[in-house]
């Protein structure tokens, strides 16, 4: 009798560790619990030791840290009818544990697919100009459709960044043709600026010089004065014809 109560006690006690052991679940901070008891939702567990019944419950433990997701390039046609090719990032995590389990299958791979036809839906609504100058807004624009529809999983979105934008190689030439081109507009039209205000600057000068007496003859022999340091031995000096004509009255009474 004492021999059959010991062997029911040693074959026991391994059982009974190995029920025990089975029964521990042990959760990180960074993650939370969804229990199911006979596949019923039956709550979400927090950080910490935990214990389960052995084939009666399930626990599925998820990851609520922030999560990135690459979007990959996608090929798509602007507003404005022009093929780009485009690719961003998505930050998210999950807000609702209970909601990531009972209302999708994969929570990650839904979320990726919503930026991926998201992403080219908001493309299709936006110019070329409007890409390339306003990706903040289109970024916040795919970030504000997708958290919409993804809040019913249970996923906060964070952020939503686009990394780069393709163009083809022929719309790149013409963009760089008509940047070109309107630098030189630039040019032209300060250039004709300038030559504009200088001769502005020259009438009021010659204006205020003409209002007082010898104005203009005192201005030629600063000219006069200036060209004698000059190196030529031949210089070329016009004169206003009320002056040229004193010269030569002088002259002839000498």
């Amino acid at each position: 009798m004492a021999f059959e109560t010991f062997s029911i006690i040693f074959v026991a006690i391994p059982v009974l560790i190995v029920v025990v052991l089975l029964s521990i679940r042990i959760i990180n901070q960074y993650e939370r619990g969804v229990l199911f008891r006979l596949g019923r939702f039956s709550g979400v567990r927090e950080p910490g030791l935990n214990f389960i019944i052995p084939v009666v419950d399930r626990l599925d433990v998820l990851d609520i840290r922030t999560n990135v997701i690459s979007i990959p390039q996608q090929e798509t046609m602007s507003k404005d009818n022009v093929s780009v090719s485009i690719d961003a990032v998505i930050y998210y995590n999950v807000s609702d544990t209970k909601a990531a389990i009972l209302n999708v299958e994969y929570y990650s791979y839904a979320t990726a697919m919503l930026a991926q036809t998201t992403l080219r839906d908001v493309v299709g609504e936006t110019t070329l100009d409007e890409l390339l100058t306003k990706r903040e807004m289109v970024s916040k624009r795919v970030q504000e459709i997708v958290a919409k529809r993804a809040a019913e999983w249970g996923v906060k979105i964070d952020a939503v960044e686009i990394k780069e934008i393709q163009l083809p190689d022929d719309l790149i030439r013409v963009m760089a043709k008509e940047a070109e081109a309107e630098r030189e507009k630039r040019a032209v039209v300060i250039k004709a600026s300038g030559e504009l205000e200088a001769a502005k600057s020259l009438a009021q000068a010659a204006s205020e010089l003409n209002a007082i007496p010898g104005g203009l003859h005192i201005r030629m022999l600063q000219t006069v004065n200036n060209l004698g340091n000059e190196k030529s031995k031949t210089k070329i000096i016009t004169t206003p014809s009320e002056v040229l004509k004193a010269i030569v009255d002088y002259a002839g009474k000498k």
